[in-house]
This record gives structure tokens, C-alpha cells and sequence, in this order.
């Protein structure tokens, strides 16, 4: 069933080992050649003839002991003469190289891991784009299938879960401001403040050369409850001054704006100055919070300068769209009656 512990220590014993030839005239029924793997020490004394002798006397031995005859076999049994015997070395050959340890599975099937490390100053997002774009250059075959594994793989299952995260934000935003302003409208006009803050936020990162990681992201999020209450201080002194004083809507705005503006700089600045050490921060971690304050920072200066003209705009021309559409659903209602 196996070898001697002394022929395991080097693969040159293969050299030693010989196998049979397909010579003989084997005839009978108990014709047997001679084993194949048989191994033939250079230190042994006794030559192959004398064994294969000895093992052809106790075949015929065996046969005796079986039948209760003092016959042996009725076949011829095959020549073991050592010069048919072969060694390995002349029908094959052996080399030296390189096989795994352990082969591992994914999922039942065969898989490999190969690790990167990511050079200075390049992001997660740019070595994950920059292998898919070879793995789809060098044309791997169909049956073999990559995939990224850590915290490659979490990072694209983030990327892929933000855009329904955002459009649930946004869809949350607008239900809970439709229902404290009783309106369908309105809420429109401060949500178009959002897209001048990711506007700012992605141009401050661009200046400062920063990458578009899962951290400046985040600091868009944060502008979208910091911006919106910029939209939501106008309108709401607007619709009280329409409704309580009955003021038409420009006039209710332009007031809006007047008695507004100072706690609309007021938060702004101090959100504005709090994500400045963020911004600036050195020493130990400070790549890692510089994209939130550098995202925070600019999106607050882009949005505080556009929104404080842009909103009364909006606000203006959605609320002629609600006027209007109230005057025709009116004009329908006595057309019917």
C-alpha cells in the first residue's frame, strides 16, 4: 500500500523505481507478472532474479496449500527475469514545481484571492474602476468569474444602496414638510435648494483636489438637513404672512427676506465655522474627516449665496403655478355645476 519511510525523503527515488514490460508468454491462468512499482534499493545485496525466484516458489506454494495437490498451477508462469523489468526514469520523467497548499471554495466553486494594497493618494473608488476595466480588457474566459471580496466589496454594496438612500431622503423631506405646510407645492421650493449645495460641496472637493469617498458623501447628506432650513425660515414667515395678514406672495417673501436674514447668517456661520477644523485638522486621522468638512464647507458658501436669491424665485413662481391651478379647478367646478 506504500513505500518504505527511507524512499520518502527525496523525489530522486523515483529513479529507483522499475516497472514491468508487456513481454511474456503468459498462458495459464495463473500467469502473473511481475509488480509494477517495485523498488530497487542501490545498497541491496540481493539481485532481482533471486526474489522474483522466491516469489514464483511461494506462488506455487500458495496453489498447494489452496488445493491439498502437490501440483502447482496449470499456466506458465511469466519470466521474471530482471531484464524485464524497466526502470520509471526511461518512460517518464519528473520536475520540480510550484502546486497550492490548499485549494479553497467559493460557493462550490474553485477560488483564488488576490490581495492589493492601494499606492499613496489613490482612492478605493479609482482601484476597484481601474481593475474591472482590465479584467474586461484581457478578455478572461467565460467559466471564470471575479468579484471583489472586504472592504472592496462593502464599498461598492454602499455605492450601490446610495441612490435609493438619497431618493428616500429626499421622498421623506417632502412628505414631512407637505404635511406641516398643508401643501404640494411648497415643499418643492425648499427642496430646490439641495442640488446648489452638492453642486458646491463636489466643486470645493474638486479644488482641493479630494476624492468623492464615502465621507464627503455623508457631508452632502448633512447639507441636505443644514440647506433646506435656509428655504424653510423664508417660506414659513411667507405663508403666515399670506395667510394672517393677507399679503400678496411677492409682498410676503420680500418680508420674509428682510426679517429672515440675519438668523439665516447666524446658523449658517456657525455651521459654516464648525466644520473648519474638520477642514484644516491635522495629526492622526485627519484624511479621514477632511472630505466631510471640505463637502460641509463648500456647499454651505454655494448654497448661502444662491439660495438667498434663487428661493424667493422659486417660491414666486410655483406659488403663481398653485394660483392658477386653484383658478381652473374653480372654473371646472362652475362649468359642471
Amino acid at each position: 500500500m506504500e513505500v518504505a519511510p527511507l524512499y520518502w525523503q527525496s523525489p530522486e527515488t523515483l529513479k529507483e523505481v522499475y516497472v514491468s514490460t508487456s513481454g511474456g508468454s503468459a498462458t495459464g491462468s495463473q500467469a502473473s507478472n511481475a509488480v509494477a512499482g517495485t523498488v530497487i534499493s542501490p545498497a541491496q545485496s540481493t539481485s532481482y532474479s533471486t526474489v522474483a525466484a522466491s516469489a514464483s516458489r511461494n506462488l506455487a506454494t500458495n496453489s498447494i496449500g489452496a488445493t491439498g495437490k502437490g501440483a502447482s498451477s496449470t499456466g506458465t508462469a511469466v519470466s521474471t527475469h530482471a531484464e524485464t523489468m524497466v526502470p520509471l526514469s526511461s518512460v517518464a520523467h519528473f520536475t520540480e514545481g510550484e502546486t497550492p497548499l490548499v485549494v479553497n471554495h467559493q460557493d462550490l466553486f474553485v477560488a483564488s484571492t488576490v490581495s492589493f494594497n492601494l499606492p499613496p493618494g489613490v482612492s478605493l473608488s479609482t482601484a476597484t474602476t481601474a481593475i474591472e476595466t482590465t479584467m474586461s480588457r484581457i478578455g478572461m474566459p467565460a467559466d471564470i468569474h471575479g468579484g471583489f471580496a472586504g472592504a472592496a466589496k462593502i464599498f461598492q454594496q454602499s455605492l450601490a444602496n446610495e441612490p435609493f438612500l438619497i431618493l428616500a431622503a429626499f421622498a421623506t423631506i417632502y412628505i414631512s414638510l407637505g404635511m406641516l405646510y398643508e401643501s404640494y407645492i411648497h415643499p418643492l421650493t425648499i427642496l430646490s435648494t439641495l442640488p446648489s449645495a452638492g453642486v458646491g460641496a463636489v466643486a470645493a472637493l474638486m479644488l482641493s483636489h479630494t476624492e468623492f469617498d464615502i465621507i464627503a458623501m455623508i457631508g452632502v447628506i448633512l447639507l441636505i438637513g443644514i440647506v433646506k432650513k435656509n428655504a424653510i425660515m423664508m417660506i414659513d414667515f411667507a405663508l403666515e404672512a399670506e395667510r394672517q395678514q393677507g399679503l400678496s406672495s411677492a409682498e410676503a417673501i420680500t418680508e420674509a427676506c428682510i426679517m429672515r436674514f440675519r438668523p439665516i447668517m447666524m446658523t449658517t456661520m456657525a455651521a459654516l465655522f464648525g466644520a473648519v477644523p474638520l477642514m484644516i485638522g491635522m495629526g492622526e486621522g485627519s484624511e479621514f474627516r477632511q472630505p466631510l468638512g471640505i463637502a460641509i464647507f463648500g456647499g454651505l458658501i454655494l448654497s448661502q449665496i444662491l439660495t438667498l436669491y434663487t428661493t424667493p424665485v422659486v417660491y414666486l413662481y410655483l406659488d403663481r403655478a398653485r394660483h392658477w391651478r386653484q383658478r381652473r379647478r374653480q372654473r371646472r367646478a362652475q362649468q359642471s355645476a
